[in-house]
């Protein structure tokens, strides 16, 4: 496979938050600044297209927006989550199949998969 399909082949690959923002703190990379709640939060795995709550970081508390870990949906979604690019591109992405916070704090629970 050429270099040219590979970047078409990227470009349609639907991203994670840790993946869009390169924070590094996935489960399988994970920086200084810890492993993200939102790469192993099991009760959201798949949502819009995501691995784990890669794709609904919003509703897990504990996740870095602009470099600081925040709190719960309640304290950070309105002040960072709405004016985020990665919000508006996983709601854009999934078009009619977007899963609302609404539907997403209704499936959210604190369970996580744990690290290997």
């Amino acid at each position: 496979m050429g270099e040219l399909e590979d970047a078409r082949r990227m470009h349609r690959r639907k991203l994670n938050c840790w993946e869009y923002q390169g924070c590094g703190r996935d489960r399988d990379s994970a920086s200084g600044n810890g492993v993200c709640p939102a790469s192993t939060n099991r009760s959201l795995h798949g949502s819009n297209g995501g691995s784990m709550a890669g794709r609904a970081c919003w509703v897990v508390p504990g996740t870095l927006c602009e470099g600081c870990e925040q709190g719960t949906y309640e304290e950070k979604y309105s002040k960072f989550c709405r004016k985020c690019a990665f919000y508006y591109r996983v709601e854009v992405e999934e078009g009619i199949d977007y899963s609302t916070s609404e539907m997403l704090l209704d499936r959210y629970s604190d369970e996580v998969d744990e690290l290997a």
